[in-house]
């Protein structure tokens, strides 16, 4: 059985940007994922179609298809501390959860002055390429279930 829309892949990886340096990896706790359904950056599931149970390769994908290139509208300059109301030290690295027009985003804190700091609003992975190792573990069916939910379930998927 292959890989392609509506079966789900248990995958065993580990991620490396482009200078060599583990990002992330499944520790051999396969991840489970539904194929066709944009669970995975679009660069590693296009790698992974047609790929069957056993088969090791190397995927590397360009930020264009991972988490996208940098997007200069997404960072802001002069955010005024007070906007942070309870945090005594801001802080470089720390990332918060800001309400916006388009719901909640993720923003991490770039750079820290006197009155204000600098927000960046891009996933912590744009602009990057990246590295996968991959070992596809196995191949089913989706459920029904997870057909309706867009995800797979059970072992190395999504829990309710």
């Amino acid at each position: 059985m292959k890989l392609e829309p509506n079966k789900v892949g248990l995958i065993n990886y580990s991620l490396t940007d482009s200078d060599g340096n583990l990002i992330d990896s499944s520790n051999g706790q396969a991840l489970a994922y539904l194929h066709g359904h944009s669970n995975l950056i679009p660069g590693l599931e296009k790698q992974l179609e047609g790929k069957a149970t056993g088969d090791k390769f190397t995927a590397d994908i360009p930020a264009a298809e991972g988490y996208g290139e940098i997007e200069p509208h997404l960072i802001q300059e002069d955010v005024p501390k007070s906007m942070f109301q309870g945090v005594d030290n801001l802080e470089v690295g720390m990332r918060f959860e800001a309400q916006t027009e388009q719901g909640v985003h993720s923003v991490e804190i770039t750079d820290v002055q006197d009155e204000t700091v600098t927000v960046d609003g891009n996933h912590p992975l744009a602009g990057k390429d990246l590295s996968f190792d991959i070992e596809v573990m196995g191949v089913r069916d989706a459920t029904e279930e997870e057909l309706a939910h867009g995800h797979a379930h059970g072992e190395g998927g999504h829990q309710h």
